[in-house]
């Protein structure tokens, strides 16, 4: 099981995070957001981690540059991106994670049209804010899910998830992404408690 911390922003847990075997880092790109990462500010590069950019509704020309200047390997799409828009970003060498907010009405029929500009989905709760709400959604919703792109599974996974996550038999569930739950303030996270997490979850 591949492992996503997003929401980093301080040096020295980022460097302590980095040595817990995780296979992503996310970075967040978005003003409103209390883990608003400094764009003025560099990310280090480790082995086998992939970075990702976590953008909301940006000017393309805004996540180009922070793609190029971070040395990002993936863009995750936050916000109403269209096709277009993915499209656009894919050509220019970036790997692309397209969100989807889900609810009980959540038609998994609307992921279909960005299937061939994308490289993996990500499913998280519908809530108050594009992301970082800390609440699950119904995990049974997944079985509603029959594409071929792979996907990450965000939305309030904390210490306590690891026996459902552990349940869950979904065949294009490629990753878990975890944030607010393992914090001990925004952008800062538990590294006794994620390496907990992490062992027991691939264990």
């Amino acid at each position: 099981m591949q492992i996503k911390v997003c929401g980093l922003r301080e040096p020295d847990n980022i460097a302590e995070i980095s040595l817990l075997g995780i296979d992503y880092m996310g970075f967040i790109f978005y003003e409103k957001s209390s883990r608003n990462f400094d764009v003025f500010a560099s990310i280090p590069s480790f082995p086998n981690i992939k970075k990702v950019g976590v953008f909301v509704n940006s000017e393309i020309d805004f996540v180009l540059q922070m793609f190029e200047e971070k040395k990002i390997d993936y863009l995750q799409l936050h916000g109403q991106e269209n096709v277009a828009y993915c499209e656009q970003l894919k050509k220019a060498g970036a790997g692309i994670i397209k969100v989807f907010s889900v609810g009980e009405d959540f038609d998994f029929e609307q992921t279909k049209p960005y299937a061939s500009v994308c490289d993996y989905f990500l499913f998280d709760t519908k809530g108050k804010r594009p992301g970082g709400n800390g609440i699950v959604f119904n995990w049974q919703l997944l079985t509603h899910y029959d594409a071929d792109v792979p996907f990450f599974l965000s939305g309030g996974i904390g210490p306590e998830s690891v026996s459902a996550i552990k349940a869950l038999h979904l065949e294009k569930l490629h990753a878990i992404d975890v944030n607010s739950k393992f914090e001990m303030k925004p952008a800062r996270k538990d590294v006794g408690q994620l390496k907990k997490f992490i062992h027991e979850l691939r264990n």
